[in-house]
């Protein structure tokens, strides 16, 4: 042939491929084609370039015969319209093809043979852990490993039936030698060969009934293996269990017995008895059970009191104690340590509000004022409170931390590339929150802050700043004591096109984990508000995000696909790959920024289009089965009529005492909005904003006073604020110049002291 020599087919696990000759018609005759071989399919297409997008024919060998025609040819056929003639380059090629054919033909017979069986022999006698427990991800590893000594023990099964064929294939051929009865050199060559053919066919059928007495020890003891495994696993899970059980009654215990011998020598102070003195007596109590419970096993099985919970009772269920106010008693109020307080006295949570008055009807042209602002900066233009909704852009940069327990589990995680699977999901469940929110939130003014003290509740606080008016920029900083930091200041840029309006968040968000040192960036997408013009308000969410670990040089590039009609894929989907540093693949994402998010094990990898042939190919991963990340928390009872506000955006905007006069809840006109008097936010809105201006021409006014004769009148009009409770300086990590929180708002409260805080309301 003046084809050039094929190499020899290559296994990879259990798939076969190489080259083959395919008969093709009589002009062509036969033309080498690339032949794949897996999952009991055998696949052929005309270069290797073609495996990633066009097959040009497949055949399920479960249905096919195999007949070998002469040294080098061999054909396949299903029995029906499908009949493959090919050709080996030499015999022991063909032979290698003949033995991994009928391996896979015999797999894919028993595949199909039990596919009608609803029972399977490797399914786990008890339900997967909870997500967030780990035992999902040893369960599928578990499962897979018992799949995998199953398919082998079944291979190994068809293998002594093959050497059983052949041997005795081979001991025909030579009894036939043999009654030629031959003479000389030739017949003693030939006695030889018969000879060692014997010993190797008494040798094999020692291997053979070795490996039957395997096979029956194996599927006689799998079951048993299978259930021994699964009842380890749910052991050790409940075992971590009791031991995150006993963690928190021991913290709980701790603090009470310090908080009862404080009680207990002020009250020696006292003469008259109240209520502390019956407190005081409780926590005696309880301090007795904490010096025995070194010495009382069985006190790891006592319940702890859900009423003095200082955290949410499960990291697992996906939703905090602010999240579900409802489901505890007004009688009965949970109850922390409050670390603040010098005594460390238990206090009653804060119940959270669940409701705040619905929106008022008001009829209002959008296109009317929207069609003056086409390619304008819409920070720059005034807009009534109409197309508002009550809570400012610093609440909203809050609402990022909705779902906070992914970084709770992140800062827990052993892996780090576990752990950027986490902190993938925490970048897009923050989309979650916009999918019904069509409304704007307030524009907050020069100076403007916010916190969010969940620190008893949830073990963070958050504060936020306006620190640029024009263009608008927010600093952001978080501090949670379960050992994460997240930072961030996000410059919004919009640009309104007709049909469309573009949101365009700019700014690097950074997450850094104390246990770990990892520290993680990332920045967000572009939202979309479609039909402005005509018909019902609707968001999109569009882009790629690259997080990154500076700290491992881990990546996990996610990608989120706008909306297209003509698409057959699922709406708001959202796909990532979680790589080293040497661009190994681990995990892959998948899932919905507005519902919820799964991450798989990445076991093998392969690409289209080998040594790029014909171009970049999209890889293709196999994986381990799915497990849950993270999912979207129900929407409260009446959403609908509260802006779509989730249950964390209802309580933002609450009065709380003690905050900074600067804070957003003391914005009048979001005050007024709130409560539903929209012309009178409307004249308070207009009032704030001139305010607003006044105080920085005054600001310029000052500079150009204290500008010397050198510098420019362009340096006569900058603009010299200087934000509060955060400093301007360049980020270590991207370079930028960035706002960084420089420390003394929370002692700043504590103290109760705000001497030197700008009139802004």
């Amino acid at each position: 042939m003046s084809e050039p020599k094929t190499p020899t087919p290559t296994p990879a696990g259990d798939t076969y491929k190489g080259w083959v000759f395919k008969w093709t018609n009589y002009i062509k005759g036969y033309q080498r084609r690339w032949f794949v071989l897996s999952n009991g399919l055998l696949s052929y297409y005309r270069t290797q370039a073609e495996m990633g997008h066009t097959c040009r024919g497949t055949i399920n060998l479960a249905t096919a015969t195999i007949t070998v025609d002469d040294a080098c040819n061999f054909v396949i056929s299903n029995g029906g319209a499908q009949t493959y003639h090919l050709k080996a380059s030499c015999e022991v090629e063909r032979q290698r093809w003949i033995t991994a054919l009928e391996l896979a033909k015999a797999k894919a017979a028993r595949m199909q043979a039990e596919s009608d069986d609803s029972g399977d022999d490797f399914s786990p006698s008890s339900p997967p852990a909870a997500p967030g427990q780990g035992g999902g991800s040893q369960n599928s590893e578990v499962q897979s490993a018992l799949r995998t000594l199953g398919s082998k023990v079944e291979d190994l099964s068809t293998c002594n039936d093959l050497i059983s064929k052949h041997g005795s294939a081979l001991q025909r051929s030579l009894s036939e030698l043999d009654s030629l009865r031959l003479t000389g050199e030739a017949g003693d060559k030939i006695r030889q060969v018969t000879e060692r053919a014997t010993l190797f066919r008494i040798t094999s059928n020692a291997m053979i009934n070795a490996c039957r007495d395997f096979l029956a020890l194996a599927q006689a003891h799998s079951k048993r293996w299978q259930k021994a495994l699964q009842a380890e696993r749910e052991q050790r899970v409940r075992l971590e269990e009791t031991l995150e059980q006993l963690a928190k009654q021991h913290n709980h215990l701790e603090r009470a017995f310090r908080g009862a011998a404080q009680v207990n020598a002020s009250a020696d102070n006292k003469s008259a008895v109240g209520p502390g003195k019956s407190e005081a007596s409780d926590e005696d109590d309880d301090n007795e059970f904490f010096d025995a419970m070194e010495e009382a096993p069985e006190f790891i099985t006592v319940p702890a009191d859900p009423q003095f919970h200082k955290r949410s009772s499960s990291n697992i269920s996906g939703f905090n104690s602010e999240m579900c106010p409802d489901d505890q008693s007004l009688n009965e109020e949970p109850l922390a340590m409050n670390q603040e307080s010098p005594s460390l006295e238990l206090v009653p949570l804060k119940k959270r509000r669940t409701r705040i008055p619905d929106k008022p009807n008001y009829s209002l042209n959008l296109w009317s004022i929207m069609k003056n602002c086409i390619g304008k900066e819409l920070s720059k233009i005034p807009m009534p409170v109409n197309f508002n909704e009550p809570i400012s852009m610093l609440q909203r940069l809050s609402e990022d931390l909705e779902y906070y327990e992914l970084l709770d589990k992140a800062a827990k995680c052993q892996s780090s590339l576990e752990q950027m699977c986490y902190v993938a999901a925490f970048s897009v469940s923050s989309y979650s929150t916009t999918v019904h929110r069509t409304g704007k939130p307030f524009n907050p003014l020069l100076g403007e802050t916010y916190e969010l003290d969940r620190q008893r509740e949830c073990g963070y606080r958050s504060l936020c700043e306006q620190v640029s008016h024009h263009p608008p920029a927010a600093a952001h900083h978080a501090i949670s004591d379960r050992g994460w930091t997240l930072r961030q200041e996000i410059t919004v840029a919009s640009k309104f096109r007709g049909k469309y309006l573009s949101i365009m968040p700019l700014g690097t968000i950074h997450a850094s984990f104390e246990k770990s040192n990892n520290h993680y960036t990332w920045k967000k997408v572009t939202t979309t508000v479609h039909n402005i013009i005509v018909g019902k308000l609707w968001i999109d969410q569009s882009g790629e995000i690259d997080v990154v670990n500076h700290t491992t040089g881990d990546r996990c590039h996610l990608k989120f696909a706008p909306y297209s009609y003509f698409s057959r894929d699922i709406a708001r989907k959202v796909t990532g790959v979680v790589m080293d540093k040497d661009g190994k693949a681990h995990y892959v994402l998948s899932g919905t920024w507005d519902e919820k998010m799964e991450f798989s094990r990445v076991m093998q990898s392969s690409r289209g289009g080998e040594n790029g042939t014909e171009g970049k190919q999209k890889t293709v991963y196999q994986t381990l089965k799915a497990r849950e990340l993270w999912r979207r928390n129900p929407l409260p009872e009446g959403t609908e009529t509260m802006y779509y506000f989730t249950a964390l955006a209802l309580t933002l905007n609450e009065l709380e005492e003690g905050v900074a006069p600067t804070d957003s809840r003391r914005r009048p006109d979001q005050r007024l909005m709130e409560d539903g008097r929209w012309d009178e936010a409307n004249a308070e809105k207009q009032r704030l904003e001139e305010k607003q201006r006044s105080a920085r021409r005054e600001r310029e006014r000052e500079a150009a006073s204290q500008r010397t004769s050198s510098q420019s009148e362009e340096g006569a009009l900058h603009d010299n604020y200087q934000a509060l409770w955060f400093e301007r300086c360049e980020d270590q990590i991207t370079g930028e110049q960035v706002h960084i929180y420089k420390g003394g708002y929370w002692e700043e409260k504590e103290r109760g002291c705000w001497e030197g805080l700008p009139d802004i309301f």
